[in-house]
């Protein structure tokens, strides 16, 4: 579908947007302030044909100036007011999402939304997040991802009837690679094949399933001070693998360390819900 056509200031809105709300408003005001002075300076009649030219340049800057130092805050008060109602949407769509306890919760959400939602998911651990659209030469890639000075790639897959097959995995791992990436992340909201996760084992890339995913956001809405656990598929654990489901209550697994006993040091899967439900599952 082509790219519909915006005017420039359209364009501007939608920079500022990006940008946090108090970033926006402090353009607005860094705006008027450089402008008004310009605005309301008083230009010397020439006296001497010579001068004729300096003046209509000065005049033309005065003009540009005194619409500039209204319109140009009005775009960065706009722009500041669609990152403040994103940023409120991205909270709501995590708190949603974490919060039900329907099964089919991702299912029920546009794709933006879902990208929306995994990019706010990754703000939260400390990630500096770009959101591409995943169209254009990226290769798909829907989020750039920052941190430490690395860079990482993520794939969304909001898929509701089949499972994320091998070939997007493969797809993310060459334009990784071309990119210069330390890692990568495949997200999805249902599941993925044999051949994916074989795929993915032993390389940098991460496989994040519909239940990884509402598991991280559940760590996003408890904070980190309220569990000492590691969430699903990140990167504490080993690169393609998908979190399994407890075999007491069905729920999300996380990867723990055992701390005593004859198994002390080893890594097994024990329930998110420890320590209401203790049921464990050893590593394959």
């Amino acid at each position: 579908m082509a790219r519909k056509k915006t005017s420039t200031f359209d364009d501007l809105i939608e920079i500022v947007s990006y940008l946090p709300w108090w970033a926006g408003v402090g353009l607005a005001i860094v705006a008027y302030v450089l402008l008004h002075p310009i605005a309301t300076a008083e230009i010397a009649t020439p006296t001497q044909a010579g001068q004729m030219g300096q003046f209509a340049g000065k005049q033309l800057y005065k003009t540009l100036a005194m619409f500039g130092q209204y319109l140009l805050p009005l775009v960065c008060l706009i722009g500041a007011g669609i990152s403040t109602w994103r940023r409120r949407q991205r909270c709501e769509l995590i708190g949603g999402v974490a919060q039900s306890p329907a099964a089919d919760a991702l299912d029920g959400m546009s794709w933006q939304e879902f990208e929306m939602l995994v990019g706010e998911a990754f703000r939260h651990k400390g990630f500096a997040v770009t959101e591409t659209g995943g169209g254009g030469a990226d290769g798909g890639v829907d989020l750039v991802l920052a941190k430490d000075g690395e860079k990482f790639l993520v794939q969304c897959k909001q898929w509701r009837a089949f499972k994320v097959g091998v070939n997007v995995v493969r797809e993310l791992y060459g334009v990784m690679a071309a990119k210069g990436a330390a890692g990568g992340y495949v997200v999805t909201s249902g599941q993925f094949t044999q051949e994916a996760k074989d795929f993915a084992s032993g390389r940098n890339i991460t496989l994040m399933d519909g239940a990884a995913l509402k598991t991280l956001l559940g760590s996003v809405q408890s904070g980190p001070a309220a569990s000492n656990t590691v969430p699903a598929a990140t990167k504490q654990e080993p690169t393609g693998t998908i979190s399994p489901t407890c075999p007491k209550c069905g729920g999300v697994m996380v990867m723990r360390v055992a701390k005593q006993g004859s198994n002390a040091g080893n890594e097994f899967w024990g329930c998110s819900k420890f320590p209401a439900c203790r049921g464990f599952r050893a590593l394959q």
